[in-house]
């Protein structure tokens, strides 16, 4: 049994506990309120009584509003106190959500802007093949995992990677090629030329592709087309801002893979 108990999860549960009731032992008298001071604004509180509403269909009645804000409050204490003791480490979901969070803060304003017709427009002219008429691609794909298997291959390795993926597209519209793999490859095959070959990267990893035969659409005006042009510019300009911000943050970091 030695050492077995510290690998079971309710061990884990049990020390924290521990730590919480040490921690509020050792506190004695009632801490500084300026050091855990919790501000619950007129807006937050609409925004609860609007969930509710949501919810139940009606507005809440003032003891209901109370509810809400008494259970809206227990939540923010016992959330604030369980990252002061460290709970939110070593959680996947936890880190999930926070790292989602942020990518939502960075994108935020791409996803609310209101757009002018000037920037759809150009953003029109900029990615033709993402919206014309008839558009089509037949293609033929190699698939590798990373760019080191695709150069040594390259360099005459022979080996074969398996994947769920198609190793040929015949008469792929745009929509369809992005489907299967992903935004940032289509965006690669509707910038190529037809009877060329190409190195592209995908979500999956990496692709030679040789484009067989691409038969040319017919574009659309903006005003037949325009919410479809104003989502994709959203979300590639959340992405890109997404990625932007990683970028920035990730420069303040010293990172060692071991």
């Amino acid at each position: 049994m030695s050492g077995n108990w510290l690998r079971d999860p309710l061990a884990h549960f049990l020390i924290a506990g521990a730590a919480i009731w040490g921690l509020l032992a050792l506190m004695g008298d009632p801490v500084d309120p300026a050091e855990r001071s919790i501000t619950l604004t007129r807006e937050q509180q609409a925004g609860l009584a609007l969930g509710f509403e949501r919810t139940m269909g009606r507005p809440p009645t003032d003891a209901e509003l109370d509810a809400q804000i008494e259970r809206w409050l227990r939540e923010e204490v016992l959330y604030r106190e369980a990252l002061r003791l460290g709970l939110d480490q070593g959680d996947p979901v936890v880190r999930r959500r926070l790292a989602a969070k942020m990518d939502e803060l960075a994108s935020a304003e791409a996803e609310t802007a209101a757009v002018s017709d000037a920037v759809l427009v150009r953003w029109l002219q900029d990615h033709p093949g993402r919206f014309a008429e008839g558009e089509r691609f037949t293609f033929s794909q190699r698939y590798f995992p990373d760019e080191d298997a695709m150069t040594r291959f390259l360099k005459g390795d022979e080996r074969e990677y398996s994947i769920s993926l198609p190793g040929r597209m015949e008469r792929a519209t745009y929509d369809e090629v992005k489907a299967v793999f992903g935004s940032e490859f289509a965006e690669q095959i509707a910038a190529m030329r037809e009877g060329r070959n190409a190195q592209l990267p995908s979500g999956f990893g990496w692709h030679i592709v040789d484009l067989e035969e691409r038969e040319e659409g017919r574009p659309k005006p903006l005003d037949e087309i325009r919410e479809r042009v104003e989502d994709d510019w959203r979300s590639s300009t959340a992405a890109a801002r997404r990625d932007q911000a990683f970028d920035v943050l990730r420069e303040a970091y010293r990172i060692e893979v071991e």
